[in-house]
């Protein structure tokens, strides 16, 4: 989104909201609450730990924008406009995996991601799939959580590429799902009461030492992205 759209599209929200969070300047993330419900405003969907995801985000964000390719959706009487099956699997996968690495991740998010790959199993371009996925150095996050999909909430294989339950990631679905019992929904299962136990430099030491437990936990599982996904968060937090 341009940040011109960005801005039009917050100044109309928060006309309307009940309650306007603090926004997030960086992400272009505004969070507010509209006759009861949460709605969020993203003006970017950053990934912040590769590049490489990153590139592949702008590459289908410029998709969506730029060449128009989207499905409508009829709400009510009202046309509203929605990625596009091949575009949304992307954004919604490297959304919720960017929450997992960072504070963690819920069922929901995951279902979410299972009910749009079925719902579109049919019209899926498996080819430019798999190329995205390879370009932006995710195949192990992607086999590893559908493995979890298959072993635990019943998705059946789709692709015989992508979407099959390769055994080979057994351990890994095995080791992601306690996590993601264990972390909950955005970490909400953690305790976090440091995060209004400290302030100033003492508070970004701590958080610093909790991210860094937190990514070491994920190792076993992604033995190389892990660490270098960590450096680049590092990185960008203190640049």
């Amino acid at each position: 989104m341009s940040n011109d759209n960005y801005l039009k599209a917050k100044s109309a929200l928060i006309s309307v909201a009940s309650e306007v969070a603090n926004e997030d300047v960086m992400t272009k993330h505004q969070a507010l609450v509209i006759n009861g419900f949460d709605v969020e405003l993203h003006g970017k969907m950053p990934f912040t730990l590769s590049m490489r995801v990153e590139d592949g985000i702008d590459g289908v964000l410029n998709d969506l924008f730029c060449r128009g390719h989207v499905r409508s959706w009829d709400c009510n009487g009202t046309q509203v406009f929605l990625p596009s099956p091949d575009n949304d699997v992307i954004l919604v996968f490297t959304h919720f995996l960017h929450h997992f690495f960072i504070e963690g991740v819920g069922l929901r998010q995951i279902c979410d991601w299972c009910r749009l790959l079925y719902t579109y199993r049919d019209t899926l371009n498996y080819g430019l799939l798999e190329s995205r996925i390879r370009k932006m150095g995710l195949m192990s996050e992607w086999k590893a959580f559908y493995n979890l999909a298959s072993r635990y909430l019943g998705m059946p294989d789709l692709d015989s590429r992508l979407m099959i339950h390769d055994s080979r990631f057994d351990k890994k679905a095995d080791r992601l799902m306690k996590l993601v019992l264990e972390c909950g929904n955005f970490g909400h299962n953690k305790d976090l009461s440091y995060r209004t136990r400290y302030s100033g430099m003492t508070y970004k030491i701590v958080a610093a030492w909790r991210r860094l437990k937190d990514f070491a936990s994920l190792i076993p599982i992604f033995p190389l992205d892990a660490p270098m996904f960590f450096v680049t968060y590092l990185f960008n937090k203190t640049k």
